[in-house]
């Protein structure tokens, strides 16, 4: 039976000083392993054997079991990360299930309920993209694309932005009007330069939920 992903909710999770439970040892968990500790996580691993990343990864972040997962693993972690083999993969996501964890199976749709995505970085902002899973490959090419398009003085527009959000408040600015006077905004910035853009030509780099304009 063919297995049909569900529309998924793009969500961002605050990990600073949580437990999260990484089931794995090879050289996938070691990538996650960095993801992890890049967010700010306590990190227990379990695997039987684990890469030497992992062994060298710091102690005050890192706690290593060598064997193979327990159910008891699952307590007090806010999300697993099962790198392992399909068999343990479904073992882990069978056991969190009822505790209410979400699990990102690497590489394996069917035994998670969380994905973590390909993640662009740069200057304050992060821009995820997924393919639900299905395409990691293209998950990393359309990654590397975006990354490519962005603007390199967006410093320049999270500052403008930041400042404008503070008059908008200040002035209890309807949130109808944000967008567009976020967009003219960001088009003074280079009237220095050159002649002014139609504030139309920005709105592609912009079409965000409504609760980035708040």
């Amino acid at each position: 039976m063919k297995f049909e992903m569900p529309e998924l909710l793009p969500l961002f999770l605050k990990l600073s000083g949580r437990a999260v439970l990484l089931v794995g040892g090879g050289r996938v968990a070691t990538a996650k392993l960095q993801q992890l500790l890049s967010a700010g996580a306590q990190v227990r691993v379990v695997a039987p054997e684990t890469a030497p990343a992992i062994d060298w990864a710091p102690r005050e972040r890192v706690t290593v079991f060598r064997r193979g997962f327990l159910p008891t693993d699952l307590d007090d972690a806010w999300l697993v990360v099962a790198a392992a083999t399909p068999e343990v993969n479904r073992e882990v996501a069978e056991a969190a299930e009822p505790r209410r964890i979400f699990v990102n199976a690497v590489d394996d749709p069917q035994n998670a309920s969380a994905y973590l995505s390909g993640v662009v970085r740069r200057d304050g902002v992060t821009v995820a993209i997924s393919t639900s899973g299905n395409a990691p490959a293209l998950t990393a090419l359309l990654r590397e694309g975006i990354d490519a398009l962005l603007p390199q003085d967006l410093a320049a527009w999270l500052r403008r932005a930041r400042a404008e959000r503070l008059v908008w408040r200040r002035d209890s600015v309807p949130m109808g009007d944000r967008k567009g006077r976020l967009l003219r905004a960001l088009n003074g910035i280079y009237e220095r330069d050159r002649v002014a853009v139609p504030v139309e030509e920005f709105s592609p780099w912009l079409c965000c939920p409504e609760d980035s304009w708040l």
